[in-house]
């Protein structure tokens, strides 16, 4: 059989992985990236047991856990500091084999990029015209044409490939709320535990990256667009300066330049995955809130299962459409899942907050790692037979 090749539109996580994962089942790979290198501006990123077990598939966990930092353990704070509900690492590595590591996603991307040969990776290449015709996938871009046998939209939340060819596909929608990201500086004493910390319509949470650096994040109900008084590091010193520690000091120790905003879109799922030889992954296909830390490991998920039901299919629209049938059905249970943990942590009228988190202090922590089971426990297909297998399942 001669090499089938793919067109992978996106250099972000899910696009490089889908790429990794092809390339080392003998494929021929192309990743346009409309950018100019294939780097990452973002700040850090968790990786749950499922996602581990993606990367494993790909030949990367041991690389990428060097990388980053084993939370040990962490939870959910109330406004005023008091514990509201905790999890141990050893429990979570007890019951789905692996931990919560946290890295920054420069790194992650970077590994998955090492990962491909150099001339695989097209830079620069912004996509102005796709196709799928009788003869397979054509893409349009900067630097030519490209065809090929398959072609993987990754291209995130305002995929270009995804109004092309799904121009009834429902727009994304502001969630309610906008979040900030930032890293601090390195810490001589960092904090021994991360948290997620529910005040009334605005949360702050912290966890810890390599070299003594913490990932902070914070949201706030606000509509969308709406402007910061000053700078970003200034708003968030007017919201959360006077927060219980160690949120004060974690702010000061953030660079006032290194602090990123966004407001929070989810994207209603499209009718369907598959557009004859074109499939939407990632962000492009299903993206959701971050409240679950589940963007990047989902789309780690469609990577590796992308790549095991085309791999030895003869029939790559059929081969497809098993994709369609695993990955549809599970990323829009947990953008759902993602979605009510966010409505609940915004709370803002008191007594509501109030009983949110009297239910959370009440929830024993056996309890809420039995109700991650669904999702964190998910194992990657093998092969083209066992998707298909599990599809059934």
């Amino acid at each position: 059989m001669p090499q089938r090749a793919a067109t992978i539109v996106g250099g972000g996580i899910g696009g490089l992985a889908t790429a990794v994962a092809l390339h080392r089942r003998g494929w021929r790979v192309e990743v346009l990236e409309r950018a100019p290198e294939f780097t990452e501006i973002g700040a850090g990123i968790s990786l749950w047991p499922n996602a581990l077990r993606a990367l494993d598939a790909l030949g990367l966990a041991g690389t990428v856990r060097d990388l980053g930092a084993v939370e040990a353990s962490g939870g959910v704070r109330d406004h005023k500091g008091r514990w509201l509900s905790r999890t141990d690492t050893a429990e979570l590595v007890r019951r789905f084999g692996h931990p919560l590591v946290v890295l920054h996603r420069a790194d992650l991307l970077r590994a998955l990029a090492e990962a491909l040969p150099p001339d695989r990776l097209r830079p620069g290449s912004e996509v102005t015209a796709v196709r799928d015709d009788a003869h397979g996938p054509v893409v349009e871009h900067h630097h030519g044409t490209s065809r090929s046998d398959v072609l993987v939209a990754a291209d995130g939340l305002h995929s270009t490939v995804r109004r092309a060819l799904w121009p009834d596909a429902p727009e994304p929608r502001y969630a309610g709320y906008t979040a900030w990201r930032m890293v601090t500086e390195p810490l001589a004493e960092p904090p021994a535990e991360g948290a997620a910390t529910w005040g009334r319509g605005e949360r702050f949470g912290y966890t810890a990256l390599p070299g003594g650096r913490m990932y902070c994040f914070a949201t706030a109900s606000l509509p969308p667009g709406t402007a910061s008084g000053s700078t970003e590091h200034a708003e968030l010193l007017r919201r959360f300066g006077s927060w219980p520690d160690p949120i004060p000091a974690l702010l000061a120790a953030v660079p006032a330049d290194a602090v990123l905003r966004h407001d929070l879109y989810e994207l209603p799922p499209p009718a369907s995955f598959v557009h004859g030889r074109v499939a939407l992954l990632g962000d492009a296909a299903h993206a959701m809130t971050p409240n679950l830390g589940q963007g990047a490991c989902q789309a780690l998920e469609d990577a590796v299962t992308l790549a095991a039901c085309l791999d030895g299919a003869p029939d790559t629209p059929a081969a497809l459409l098993a994709y369609d049938r695993l990955r549809r059905p599970r990323t829009r249970s947990v953008a759902r899942r993602s979605a009510r943990l966010g409505t609940i942590g915004q709370l803002a009228w008191p007594p509501a907050a109030l009983a949110r988190d009297i239910a959370a202090r009440l929830t024993p922590e056996r309890v809420t790692l039995r109700s991650m089971t669904s999702v964190l426990g998910w194992t990657p297909p093998a092969d083209a037979t066992t998707a298909t297998e599990s599809e059934g399942r």
